[in-house]
Order: structure tokens, then C-alpha cells, then sequence
């Protein structure tokens, strides 16, 4: 990609807010190249290392020095661009890992020197991006300790990343708990139907969630009531990750088992970035103790004006956070934290 084109720009935020900011930058850069005004070139950096996802929220302090490092070198003559791309762990691929880009103005040594002090930076902060991994039981008791609404962020079903969006093991807990006033969001288009067939106000036995695979856990059986039945489409106007706006996860019933838990069923698979998706079933998202999302970092931006308190679990499932559990085949090597005994520095 570096090669084929001249810029490449980047997202700076993580949960992605920055739609705007960056197509600006792009859409102006492109600009001045047209006009003639400056010849962009670019140089990546590859640091041998993988950036846990949980070690990814752009606005956590172990973060900010590099990004810092970046803003600044952003003041230098010549440099037109840089950018940080943390990487995606679940990509088996050669390209699996972190880099640092900087365009420069017809400089191309400009631009390979500020890649490699970037990718310097980076290599030298490793330790911090190494995941603080929370079980399911110490998540639970730490949300109910804390005030107001908890959200528990089901790191092994993201949804963004690639999950199945059914997995069960914080929904199976916290029914095993029976913790009260608990929310979690299946996709489980079965038993969406069988509430439909009920209706709303319907108690009914229902199986629902753990259908995709045998990697997200069993099915939860309980008595359910059918709280409400929705068409599952709902529009958020404030910038979300992605910059997505309108939303459809089809067919939704709303419904609550004995033990407290508030399941919603869908009929598609969505990731949960908008409150929306609650507040358009009827459902208050700050009546609730804990609710479960199941991401990473982009639902953050949809639920910490509401949680004071929000913690990644590190659940089972295909986008696991422990890195340990996924078998790569096609990965560089070596690659930190997977591997740790060895040193790096940039090519000069």
C-alpha cells in the first residue's frame, strides 16, 4: 500500500471519531499536490511487535506519549503527515502487527527518518501495550462495586472484529449470579422468531445465544418474558466509531429470563457502537447495572457518557485478547510479546 500510493493518513483516534479530521487532511493534501504546491512521499516502519487490542484506546495515558511524539514531529519542516496504525491481532497474515508512516515533501530520507523515530518510540513503550487481562468473576464483582452503570466489554465476541455475536460466557455469569438489572445483546434470530410467535407479554422457555460454534459457549435456558418486539433499525447523530448513522439488526425482541438478566435478540449481527440500539426497543440504558458490549474499544464512545465505569473481559471466543490462545500460521516472527528474547532497531 505504501508503494502504490503517495499519502496514506490514518485514523488518530481510537474509538474511530475522526472521520472528518482525516478526510480533511487527506482531501486538502490532495489538494496542494494538484495545485502543484508540495510532492508528498511517504516511509513506513515495522517494529516487530503486536499492540494488544485491549492497549488500543487512543485516549488511555500509555498511549498518549506516542501520539504526542507524532503531534509534534508534525511541526518539523518538510513533514506533511504522519500516522500510528496500532494493528489488528486477528489478521493471520505476514502484514500482522504495528507500523508508523510519515509523509514527507519530496524528502523521501525526511520521511524514512520519521518513520523509524516513530517506530523507535513505539518499540521502546512495548511493555505497556502488553495486555492487563481481567477474568469474568473479578469483572462482575468490580462493576457491581462501582457506582452507577458498569459496562463489562466482551473482548472475545467482537463484534466488529469478527465474532459470532452470540457468545454467552458473561451472559451465562451473570445469570449464574443472578445479577439483577443486567443487560447483554444476542444475535439469535431462532429464538427472535419464537418471541415473535408468543408476543409481547408472553412468558415463555427460551434457549437462546451460544448457536453459531462451540467456541462461545451453551445455549442459557430460562423462562423468559417477551418485553417488546421492534423492527430493529435506529439512527445515531452523534459521531460513533466508523461514522456509521443508520442501523439495521432486524427483526428484535426485547426479554427478560427469572434471574434478572434483559436479553436482546436480534436478527442480524451488530456491532454495539449507539445507544440507539437500546433506547429505539424501549429500553433505558441507565436503568441498568451492568451492561455487557460486546467490543473493545469502539463502544466506548457510545457508553462512557453513561458508565463511569467500563472494563474489557477477557471472555473466550475468536477474538480472544490473549493473543497466547490464537494459532498463527502466517505471522512474522518474531513478533512481541509472542515472542520477547530478542532486540530490534530500525533500519537506517
Amino acid at each position: 500500500m505504501v508503494a502504490a500510493t503517495d499519502a496514506l493518513i490514518a485514523y488518530r483516534t481510537n474509538p474511530h471519531l475522526d472521520q472528518r479530521a482525516r478526510g480533511r487532511e487527506a482531501a486538502l493534501l490532495m489538494a496542494r499536490t494538484l495545485h502543484g504546491e508540495v510532492r508528498p512521499v511517504q516511509a513506513a516502519c515495522f517494529p516487530p511487535l503486536a499492540i494488544n487490542i485491549e492497549r488500543q484506546m487512543t485516549s488511555e495515558p500509555h498511549l498518549r506519549p506516542l501520539y504526542d511524539a507524532a503531534d509534534t514531529m508534525l511541526a518539523e519542516p518538510g513533514v506533511l503527515s504522519n500516522s500510528i496504525l496500532l494493528g489488528f491481532p486477528y489478521a493471520d497474515v505476514a502484514e500482522m502487527g504495528s507500523a508508523t508512516l510519515v509523509v514527507a515533501d519530496n524528502d523521501s530520507a525526511l520521511a524514512a527518518d520519521g518513520a523509524n523515530r516513530l517506530g523507535e518510540r513505539m518499540w521502546q513503550m512495548r511493555q505497556s501495550f502488553v495486555a492487563q487481562l481481567v477474568e469474568i468473576d473479578e469483572a462482575i464483582d468490580r462493576a457491581l462495586a462501582s457506582p452507577g452503570p458498569a459496562c463489562l466489554l466482551d473482548m472475545g465476541d467482537n463484534v466488529g472484529g469478527g465474532s459470532p455475536a452470540d457468545s454467552t460466557f458473561l451472559a451465562a455469569a451473570l445469570h449464574r449470579r443472578r445479577v439483577a438489572d443486567s443487560f447483554v445483546c444476542l444475535f439469535d434470530p431462532d429464538s427472535v422468531e419464537q418471541a415473535g410467535r408468543a408476543g409481547v407479554g408472553a412468558r415463555l422457555w427460551m434457549t437462546v445465544g451460544g448457536k453459531s460454534d462451540d467456541q462461545h459457549g451453551q445455549p442459557i435456558t430460562d423462562e423468559f418474558t417477551v418485553l417488546g418486539l421492534y423492527e430493529g433499525r435506529f439512527h445515531e447523530p452523534q459521531p460513533r466509531h466508523g461514522g456509521f448513522t443508520n442501523y439495521d439488526q432486524g427483526a428484535t425482541a426485547i426479554a427478560r429470563c427469572n434471574a434478572g438478566l434483559t436479553v436482546m435478540l436480534t436478527s442480524r449481527r451488530m456491532p454495539p457502537f449507539s445507544l440507539r440500539q437500546l433506547t429505539s426497543c424501549g429500553l433505558e440504558p441507565t436503568q441498568f447495572r451492568i451492561l455487557v458490549a460486546k467490543g473493545v474499544n469502539a463502544p466506548v464512545a457510545a457508553y462512557a457518557p453513561i458508565c463511569p465505569t467500563l472494563i474489557r473481559v477477557n471472555t473466550p471466543g475468536s477474538t480472544t485478547a490473549d493473543l497466547r490462545h490464537i494459532s498463527y500460521q502466517n505471522r512474522r516472527r518474531p513478533l512481541f510479546p509472542l515472542e520477547n528474547e530478542f532486540d530490534w532497531q530500525p533500519n537506517r
